[in-house]
């Protein structure tokens, strides 16, 4: 488990200069003429929904915590300190009196630190209610009904994508990745079916995202528009990452055994190999060609067995969590669902391949917990 990263608090920077407009006024300090306070924030209905339905999951942990699964606690209290950092990285930025609170055993913005900075869980016999904003009388008796809750809070989640700008997008992406590893550390493997708008075809041309979208080199594409340019950038890098997925998926499969690991690493092979081409045809669509593949490509290190092909299958799928990240922030709304669905299954891949589990998949360099300021 990790404390909410350098990257979350970088993509919600946004989210801090309202607070930091909340602080001063939008035109000068306070007193100012003409100061009209501060302005809204166009994400803060998303991010409140958000934190509403991850209250709902922490409530549920508690609930479960107090009751029969007690005795899970080592399995469950790890879960839901990720879960409680999710709030933590949600509401980030927000103001105070904009953020519902948070209830007796769920930690503020500024959770207390544990040992390695990471914030402390809450004594297994704790129970809570479910916080403002979130629906009460929530049944959770089971880890079953517990891991059905992480999965319909993810679907939640990835419904909001279009809705969001680039850098919460990100971040909502990366948590309902989380949720979905939490939902199977509980024993749920039900598959993820991401709610429209989220997909997009692959003739579908992206739109010019909002303001705030990143811009791109004219190298990017054909279009003039900046937006269109970065958004084929992102997409010519996610194809380069799985050129060198399937690469490294060749390399994987010819050190393992006869076994369920090649029969996974096949299935993964082919997997990469259609989400390559799914990237051709988008890219060809928006008038740009698409990357080739390079000869080769230079391994993170040497693979001459069966535990070394693990150890690379796992480090592709974890690199390719980041590539996705990105890609979200990166597309415009309609076609981020696509790309977290791409960010959800490698950080699943990931995991059967024995990586760790971070709180925010795709978005590395923790930091510790900044230090809450009031205006």
């Amino acid at each position: 488990m990790q404390p909410p990263s350098r990257r979350t608090y970088l993509a919600l920077g946004l989210l801090a200069l309202t607070a930091l407009t909340a602080c001063t006024g939008s035109h000068g300090g306070d007193g100012a003429p003409g100061n009209r306070g501060p302005l809204p924030n166009p994400d803060e209905p998303v991010i409140l929904r958000s934190i509403a339905a991850t209250d709902t999951l922490l409530a549920g942990y508690d609930a479960l915590l107090a009751g029969p699964g007690g005795a899970q606690a080592a399995v469950l209290q790890p879960l839901r300190a990720e879960v409680a950092q999710h709030r933590a990285a949600l509401a980030y930025g927000l103001p105070a009196a904009s953020v519902p609170p948070a209830s007796p055993a769920t930690p503020s913005t500024t959770p207390p630190a544990g040992p390695g900075g990471t914030p402390s869980a809450p004594p297994s016999g704790t129970a809570t209610g479910a916080a403002s904003g979130a629906p009460s009388g929530t049944p959770v008796g089971t880890p079953a009904a517990l891991a059905a809750l992480e999965r319909q809070t993810a679907q939640a989640r990835l419904a909001d994508l279009a809705a969001a700008r680039p850098p919460l997008a990100q971040l909502l992406a990366s948590v309902a990745a989380s949720d979905v590893l939490h939902a199977v550390a509980l024993g749920d493997t039900t598959p993820l079916v991401a709610p429209p708008p989220a997909a997009a075809t692959p003739t579908e041309a992206p739109t010019a995202p909002p303001s705030d979208q990143p811009t791109a080199s004219p190298s990017a594409g054909p279009s003039a528009d900046p937006a269109a340019a970065a958004a084929v950038t992102a997409l010519q890098g996610a194809l380069g990452a799985e050129h060198a997925a399937v690469y490294g998926y060749g390399v994987v499969g010819a050190r393992l055994p006869e076994d369920q690991q090649r029969t996974d690493a096949r299935t993964a092979y082919a997997a990469h190999e259609a989400r390559r081409d799914a990237w051709q045809r988008l890219i060809g669509s928006l008038g740009a060609t698409p990357a080739a593949a390079a000869a080769g490509y230079q391994l993170p290190f040497a693979v001459t067995d069966a535990a070394g092909a693990t150890k690379l299958a796992a480090h592709l799928e974890t690199r390719l969590t980041t590539v996705y990240a990105d890609l979200v922030a990166a597309v415009p709304g309609p076609q981020r669902g696509t790309a977290a669905d791409a960010l959800r299954d490698s950080a699943l891949r990931a995991h059967r391949w024995g990586a760790a589990d971070p709180a925010f998949p795709g978005i590395p360099e923790p930091l510790p917990t900044p230090t809450a300021t009031t205006p």
